[in-house]
């Protein structure tokens, strides 16, 4: 397992000079570790860093991609597909996202596991796209979601989409290269602290 892949970093040495042993250097994970997130098996080599904004995106893409079909079989009167109503009045989509966002906010105002953050990014992507989806009509006010009008909400949508995933994919590599110079500083550091001394 690569050490990017571990949600848990390893141990420091303590002030008295005694180093304890790294927790990714155990040779058997007990079966919680083994079994502990999906996303570790799901994104490997992604960092617990920055696995919740990869699972943003995802989350984002496939939620946007999602509600159009949806609303596509409710527009053409596909059965057994409609509206969401409460007292005959349609609740919007983006009132769920509101809602999803609301949560995800107040559960960010305290320290997260790794864990919790990939679940808190994959639920900030799907209620960023509900309320987008439904942009078009937010700004005007009208219901406009299959007028002229309502491709705001896509082109908003495709041009997030595109700006967000190609800040993940250029920084990725910047992010690589970043932890490979680091990784050889830390290595040189190590073999001079060891010549001075031997």
């Amino acid at each position: 397992m690569k050490p990017s892949d571990s949600s848990e970093p390893s141990v420091p040495s303590d002030t008295s000079g005694c180093s304890q042993p790294s927790r990714t250097a155990r040779q058997e994970p007990s079966s919680r570790t083994a079994h502990r997130s999906p996303w570790l098996r799901l994104l490997p080599g992604i960092s617990s860093e920055r696995r919740g904004f990869v699972l943003a995106w995802w989350g984002f893409a496939l939620t946007f991609g999602g509600m159009r079909l949806l609303t596509w079989l409710i527009h053409i009167d596909v059965a057994g597909v409609g509206d969401v109503q409460a007292g005959g009045v349609h609740i919007h989509h983006y009132v769920w996202g509101i809602l999803l966002l609301a949560v995800v906010g107040a559960a960010g105002l305290v320290k997260r596991s790794a864990r919790a953050r990939a679940w808190m990014g994959l639920a900030y992507g799907v209620g960023m796209a509900l309320i987008i989806d439904e942009a078009a009509l937010l700004i005007s006010l009208e219901d406009v979601y299959w007028d002229t009008d309502g491709w705001v909400s896509i082109a908003l949508a495709i041009a997030l989409i595109a700006v967000v995933g190609g800040v993940l994919a250029v920084t990725r590599g910047q992010r690589k290269s970043n932890q490979d110079h680091d990784q050889r500083s830390t290595q040189d550091r190590s073999k001079s602290q060891g010549r001075t001394i031997g």
